[in-house]
């Protein structure tokens, strides 16, 4: 497993590459007006792909009434029809709002890129634009963040503080507690805060996903609209030519000799097994998988 910092000198921008501040964040309220993801069909950009729809805001029970031509049969009270005799159908009304419950991976491994950004800093702008959005919407907005020694949650509020919060999260992590957090732990809280009828976006790199964690997953489906963001390096897919490549954290360091065919089959083996467990996953539960590599754009991603 690699992480940390690329190895070699970095451009100017460094600072922009490995870590994100609160103004790139709120700048991205702009480009996030356009977005409309509430409607909008995404497609997973694998081939053989599947398409979700976002559900939009739920329906909240009303009232009965008597039933009338042209009312929807599914929408029958069976019991108050057989109480009083008399056909009834229930009426249902748009709900003025509707949790949007973002989780966001910022354990080790997201700490590492050889192109674009580190995945830390997609994640956070991906973040970012979906709490813009959701705001937009009217929504409540709400989180989760999470490393291997930290799990918090943000219960779901309205407005531009509600985002404002959230993003003050995402670039001030706080002091680790003395705990060990796994993925399958995460899941299972999320579980716990994400209110029925939530749409639950979840951004990682799913490292260590397991039978656990996709119980959890399955689980969390069941009651709420969830999209799997799966964040990566071109790296982790593939590795480069033959050759001796060091990476380092600046506290460690570790030479790949991609020379070694048996090591590199492996390596991309572990890779395309996460991707196709995900991907299975997706598509046995109705789960919308959008796919970001580090050089992506987080903008064109959701769109």
């Amino acid at each position: 497993m690699l992480f940390g910092k690329q190895a070699g000198p970095v451009s100017q921008s460094k600072h922009e590459l490995v870590s994100v501040s609160l103004k790139t964040l709120i700048d991205l309220a702009k480009l996030a007006s356009g977005l409309n993801l509430q409607q909008a069909k995404l497609r997973s950009r694998q081939s053989g792909g599947y398409v979700s729809r976002f559900k939009g805001r739920g329906m909240e029970f009303d009232e009965t009434r008597l039933y009338q031509p042209g009312d929807d049969i599914r929408s029958i009270d069976w019991r108050v029809t057989a109480r009083t005799g008399k056909t009834h159908t229930k009426v249902f009304r748009e709900e003025r709002e509707r949790p949007v419950f973002i989780s966001v991976d910022n354990r080790l491994t997201m700490h590492f890129a050889t192109r674009g950004v580190f995945k830390s800093v997609l994640a956070a702008k991906l973040a970012s634009l979906l709490a813009w959005t959701a705001e937009y919407h009217g929504d409540r907005i709400g989180g989760q963040l999470f490393s291997e020694q930290e799990c918090r949650e943000l219960k779901p509020q309205n407005g531009r503080h509600a985002v404002l919060r959230f993003l003050n999260a995402l670039v001030k992590p706080q002091i680790p507690a003395d705990k060990a957090f796994t993925l399958e732990q995460v899941l299972a809280r999320l579980n716990q805060h994400a209110h029925p009828g939530s749409l639950v976006y979840i951004i990682s790199d799913f490292r260590g996903i397991n039978d656990q964690a996709e119980t959890h997953l399955a689980k969390l489906s069941e009651h709420c609209e969830v999209v799997l963001i799966f964040i990566y390096d071109p790296l982790e897919s593939s590795l480069p030519a033959k050759g001796r490549y060091r990476f380092t954290d600046d506290e460690r360091e570790v030479v790949i000799d991609t020379g070694d065919q048996q090591r590199i089959l492996n390596y991309q083996q572990r890779f395309a097994e996460r991707l196709q467990r995900l991907e299975s996953l997706a598509k046995k539960r109705r789960l919308t998988f959008i796919q970001c590599s580090t050089t992506e754009d987080p903008l064109q991603c959701l769109r």
